[in-house]
């Protein structure tokens, strides 16, 4: 919490940023309000709390400036689950999960299209190969599928984020999983483009420890993966990775994971 600074006067700095007649000279800086700027798209494309306040706000008519908070124990740890659902019951307040919000606009809304399918030749055998835009860039997307997905339930899948370095040079992972796919008899590989919308750039670099460490191994971004997903027909995954992750919002898309397999 900042200190020097009223609860009014953040009020009103809230009320300016939702304010049309604002500009950025209207501001100092820095401040003691930091702001935050939802992903486009909001949580069909990340499935973030901050995209999730905005969302809210637009599903209400209103600006698309909103306040959020992490709700704090006596002890200054973070409530979750029964915690939370005490403190909702106890000043009557409704709540709603991103994955419930999620699952709401998904039923409503589509931000990303298939714009072709060709055949493509590869080391395990010919796959279909499917492009993908969102209307927020011109950077394509890539859904390769061998054989058929079926019912669409526990079809072996990788989600693939770019990775230059490693997918030009080798020593990545899309050999391996081919392979995998090679030998399951079907498969589906979704590249998304590095530093796209919807992708953040996959950077390497030591791992942060800590709370941001706890972050990093959250994918928030799934949203443009799990469009993509549903377009086939898949419902549920068995999905190939390295480097397992807690996939923020997956189940607001209909997509089940079914098991998470090694490489």
């Amino acid at each position: 919490m900042t200190t020097g600074i009223s609860a009014e006067q953040r009020c009103n700095t809230v009320r300016a940023l939702a304010n049309p007649n604002m500009g950025a000279s209207d501001f100092v800086r820095p401040g003691h309000v930091f702001p935050l700027i939802a992903r486009e798209g909001g949580v069909l494309m990340r499935s973030g709390h901050t995209e999730a306040a905005v969302d809210l706000c637009r599903l209400a008519a209103l600006k698309p400036v909103a306040v959020i908070c992490e709700l704090a124990n006596d002890d200054g740890t973070v409530m979750v689950g029964p915690q939370i659902e005490a403190f909702a019951a106890k000043h009557g307040l409704k709540r709603i999960s991103v994955a419930e919000l999620i699952a709401y606009r998904q039923s409503r809304e589509n931000l990303v299209e298939r714009v072709a399918s060709f055949p493509v030749k590869t080391p395990i055998g010919e796959m279909t190969a499917h492009a993908y835009r969102t209307p927020f860039d011109t950077v394509l997307h890539f859904a390769f599928v061998l054989g058929t997905v079926g019912d669409g339930r526990s079809v072996p899948a990788r989600l693939h984020r770019a990775d230059i370095v490693s997918d030009i040079f080798g020593g990545g992972s899309i050999d391996k999983v081919l392979e995998g796919f090679k030998r399951d008899g079907c498969g589906v590989l979704v590249y998304l483009r590095d530093g796209a919308a919807g992708v953040p750039a996959n950077l390497a670099g030591a791992a942060p420890s800590g709370a941001e460490g706890e972050r990093a191994t959250q994918w928030r971004e799934i949203g443009l993966g799990a469009q993509i997903l549903r377009d086939l027909g898949v419902s549920s995954i068995r999905l190939r990775t390295g480097n397992p992750r807690k996939y923020v919002g997956l189940s607001g898309f209909g997509i089940e994971l079914a098991s998470i397999e090694p490489i």
